[in-house]
């Protein structure tokens, strides 16, 4: 393989020590794992859409490799190359070497924060990031009343009155991304209680992860979940102090947050007191898992810290992975359905959880799951990356929505709140009116044998 063109310059800081760089306390062999086979660029959705191999994994651990090497600065035009990776994990499924991609670009990104507040010039301190990303999205309740005013004018209108009138391009930028990807706001029903009782014999006692935006926003999820557990004999707790899994902290580099966010969560949710920590957000899952990893990048000294938070993620299971390793109870109710499944980056990839979301709903009487073209490719959601790269975030998302309206399905299942809010502002844009709900919605209608009735 010819390397990738240098994105970045020669780098006049050839004296500093490697441990200084940028990325210089990543593992060093994790570089060295990559062989530059090229098979991970065909999965890779920044890749297919450009062309360029500076976008591409091997180009981006190239990249990252010479920064750490000191042979090219960490430029802005080598910023922009890696700042437009997703971080989905696509590049883990397909590579024949098992490089752990995620554990080079999350860390490096992180260090790339840290080494900016060292010399003085902090990021992340514009009014998206203090107000927003950390102010109101990583906190349920504020998050609720945020969205009051949307709730109201969705109800009355005025949300598309906005849009017809040209009124909502006076907010900025990233305000009309948040208003054009927010969804139809349903009731999510009351506050989950603290504890829910098995139906029919016991098999297990679990803890719920209600999290953040997920709460605030889609709370049916949570109660669809809720329910199918209790229908497969499970005790289900819910800690009223729980909080968000930290995903938004840390892949944006705010390191402090991030770790005082999971040493919130391992004690709220003590793994020994369960038999799971269930998830039912394919991204918070996602971080749950890597909490031990997280702790070790960012307090590398806390050996103790290390031991719990690995036991805390060795009891995180996402929901589907659960039932399935469980036994699903048969669910009766007759749902005749034509689904397309979406599989959300950070459960197929990240998770390595593929079969068992389909296996489940495989059991519902009636339902028909239609396979697509690039199931696999990401739908550009990511986080929040949707608000920060908009343009690569809008080209996947209507590659996904055209191999999806090419089956013409009934409706989308995602298993991820990020992937479902994407998903249906595409279709808005398309004037497409498709549901888009939890896989956990379903077996709850299948259970209770009730018919849909979606209005979101």
């Amino acid at each position: 393989m010819t390397p990738p063109a240098h994105a970045g310059t020669p780098t006049s800081s050839q004296d500093v020590t490697p441990a200084h760089r940028v990325g210089g306390e990543i593992e060093y062999e994790r570089f060295l794992d990559c062989v530059h086979c090229g098979l991970c660029t065909a999965s890779c959705p920044t890749y297919l859409e450009t062309g360029d191999e500076n976008n591409s994994p091997r180009g981006r651990i190239y990249l990252m490799r010479s920064v750490v090497d000191g042979r090219i600065e960490l430029s802005p035009r080598v910023q922009e190359h890696l700042d437009l990776c997703l971080d989905c994990r696509a590049c883990e499924t397909a590579c024949p070497s098992g490089v752990q991609y995620g554990r080079l670009i999350e860390p490096f990104r992180a260090d790339q924060k840290r080494q900016a507040a060292r010399e003085g010039r902090p990021q992340n301190t514009d009014w998206f990031h203090r107000f927003v990303l950390y102010g109101v999205f990583p906190f349920r309740n504020r998050m609720r009343w945020a969205l009051w005013p949307a709730r109201i004018a969705q109800t009355l209108k005025l949300d598309k009155l906005a849009e017809a009138t040209g009124l909502v391009r006076l907010l900025p930028q990233r305000l009309q991304r948040m208003q054009r990807l927010l969804p139809t706001l349903v009731p999510g029903g009351a506050e989950l209680p603290e504890f829910l009782p098995a139906i029919g014999p016991r098999r297990a006692r679990v803890a719920l992860l209600t999290g953040c935006v997920a709460d605030a926003v889609f709370r049916h999820q949570h109660w669809a979940t809720a329910r199918v557990l209790q229908q497969n004999g499970c005790d289900v707790v819910v800690p009223r102090s729980q909080a968000c899994c930290g995903a938004i902290h840390y892949h944006s580099g705010a390191d402090q947050p991030a770790l005082d966010l999971a040493r919130q969560n391992l004690k709220a949710l003590p793994p020994d007191d369960v038999d799971a920590v269930i998830v039912n957000v394919a991204g918070c899952g996602s971080m749950l898992k890597d909490y031990g990893h997280v702790a070790r990048e960012l307090a590398p000294a806390d050996a103790a810290l290390h031991s719990a938070l690995d036991r805390f993620a060795g009891k995180v299971r996402d929901i589907s992975e659960f039932l399935s390793g469980l036994g699903l109870t048969p669910p009766p109710g007759e749902l005749k359905l034509r689904a397309v499944y979406h599989d959300a980056c950070h459960l197929v990839h990240a998770q390595k959880i593929r079969e068992q979301p389909r296996d489940l709903l495989g059991q519902i009487p009636g339902l028909t799951l239609l396979p697509i073209r690039e199931p696999e490719v990401c739908c550009g959601a990511a986080g929040s990356y949707n608000l920060t790269e908009p343009d690569m975030s809008d080209r996947l998302a209507e590659r996904k929505i055209q191999n999806v309206l090419e089956v013409s399905p009934d409706v989308i299942i995602s298993p991820n709140v990020g992937c479902s809010m994407q998903l249906q502002a595409t279709l808005r844009q398309h004037g497409r009116v498709i549901p888009v709900v939890h896989p956990m919605e379903l077996l709850d209608l299948s259970y209770r044998r009730q018919t849909p009735n979606w209005t979101h």
